[in-house]
């Protein structure tokens, strides 16, 4: 078994996970309520996105442990349609309810300094992670499959089971997580699932 930095940490905290679990639940029942918040990076982040070492093979464990889709979310400072998908997409009790629900988010900067360690064990920069995953438009959602074999011999792009790529109204957008969570994407095309909606 191969023991991960949060893996560690949570078995360092012992009796400290139970009240973490219980100011976690609290966390989450205010964050519904919760605006987003700008942070020193210029970013607008929600009080529910993933807290994370940003290394995503353990995150995405993560989420599949409690039965969630891994989504990664990409912005950029003074990013307009960043703004407006925070201000009123996330803002929406019913989109973002969803999607903590469903989804665990890790918000990452289009052309942020920080190391990330792709699923393939690669450590790269954050702007080096966009563009080996072609990710031009910010905001840029992409979603990832609950379960992954042989990971290292898949493509970047071919890791993807959606992308949500630019600003979208909030009906599509809480449709394209809808298809995401129902894992309609193993029988439908994204196209052909919001063209039938």
């Amino acid at each position: 078994m191969k023991i991960t930095r949060r893996a560690f940490t949570n078995a360092l905290m012992g009796g400290a996970t139970a009240a973490a679990s219980s100011l976690s639940l609290l966390k989450n029942g205010l964050a519904a309520g919760a605006e987003a918040v700008l942070t020193d990076d210029g970013l607008h982040y929600q009080p529910w996105f993933l807290e994370s070492f940003l290394e995503l093979a353990d995150d995405h464990s993560t989420a599949n442990d409690s039965e969630k889709h891994f989504a990664i979310m990409w912005e950029l400072k003074n990013c307009p349609y960043c703004a407006k998908t925070h201000e009123v997409n996330l803002a929406d009790q019913k989109i973002s309810g969803f999607i903590q629900d469903n989804f665990d988010v890790l918000q990452l900067n289009v052309i942020g300094s920080r190391k990330v360690i792709d699923f393939d064990g690669e450590e790269l920069s954050e702007k080096k992670l966009a563009k080996k995953y072609g990710v031009r438009f910010t905001p840029t959602v992409q979603f990832f499959p609950k379960e992954f074999k042989d990971l290292e011999s898949i493509s970047p792009l071919d890791r993807e089971i959606a992308r949500l790529p630019g600003y979208m109204e909030p009906n599509k957008f809480l449709s394209i997580f809808q298809y995401v969570a129902s894992e309609t994407y193993k029988i439908k095309s994204l196209n052909k699932y919001l063209a039938a909606g």
